[in-house]
């Protein structure tokens, strides 16, 4: 009788026990697959959302980079920001590089495109800026030989830190094997303000970096933020660099609440 009293104590004390709240994750859509609510355009040469020959445009459920009506491209770099920014963040991208490059585009920009984070926002680029001072996660598409990581990252107007060695080069590789076709690729970018960046590739670390500070040699003129500044936060945009590509899913997981 004392062991089955002895079980039931133990049955009711276990019942008492406060339950552990299970926190869902709430990942924000930024792109909605409708339209291009809560996003503007910069492309160097024009004014603030100025969608020149409908680059930026949304079909099918998916937000599209397109060039079929250009006849030639003169760099017309284009960058697509979210309206808010962040700071410490998972960011979740699904991409593929369709179809050929538009007549005109540099032979590096075949199959580039990518993600720029921690950028300066849409309003504060010049009128003929290429890129915005940012973060940039590459993305390459392979040309069916050879190799060509990607979630790579390229540094325009900051310098980062690899294992405490200040890099400078605007461009590091992935570990990253090469996407040749057509192919969905999911990439995510684990983000901590200004302390550690993961590029992620299908769940595997590709690469790692720390430290993100404005610097290098291609900083705008009269930018107000001084070299050496910590960046901290910034926007989020999808690039166009003459080589059409589809985004199926842009989502965010917000790490500051």
């Amino acid at each position: 009788m004392k062991k089955y009293s002895f079980i039931l104590l133990i049955f009711l004390i276990a019942c008492q026990q406060p339950k552990q709240k299970v926190v869902e994750e709430e990942w924000i859509q930024l792109f909605n697959g409708k339209d291009l609510s809560g996003w503007s355009m910069k492309i160097s040469g024009y004014e603030l959302n100025n969608n020149y020959n409908n680059t930026f445009r949304v079909e099918d459920s998916l937000l599209k980079v397109c060039y079929n009506e250009y006849t030639e491209f003169n760099g017309e770099y284009g960058h697509l920001f979210y309206k808010d920014k962040f700071s410490h963040y998972i960011l979740r991208v699904e991409y593929r590089f369709v179809g050929e490059q538009v007549p005109g585009g540099e032979g590096w920009a075949f199959k580039n495109s990518g993600v720029m984070f921690h950028a300066q926002s849409a309003e504060s680029m010049g009128l003929d800026q290429d890129f915005p001072v940012c973060i940039e996660a590459q993305f390459l598409g392979g040309s069916g030989e050879g190799e060509r990581p990607t979630a790579n990252l390229c540094t325009p107007g900051t310098n980062v830190y690899i294992c405490d060695t200040l890099v400078t080069q605007h461009c590091i590789s992935s570990t990253s094997r090469t996407y040749h076709g057509e192919e969905w690729v999911t990439v995510e970018l684990h983000v901590f303000g200004d302390s550690i960046i993961h590029h992620i590739i299908e769940g595997d670390t590709v690469l790692t970096y720390t430290k993100p500070h404005i610097g290098g040699g291609n900083i705008p003129e009269g930018y107000p933020v001084p070299p050496g500044t910590p960046v901290k936060e910034g926007y989020i945009a999808v690039q166009a660099e003459s080589h059409p590509v589809h985004f199926r899913k842009v989502e965010l997981l917000n790490l500051e609440k």
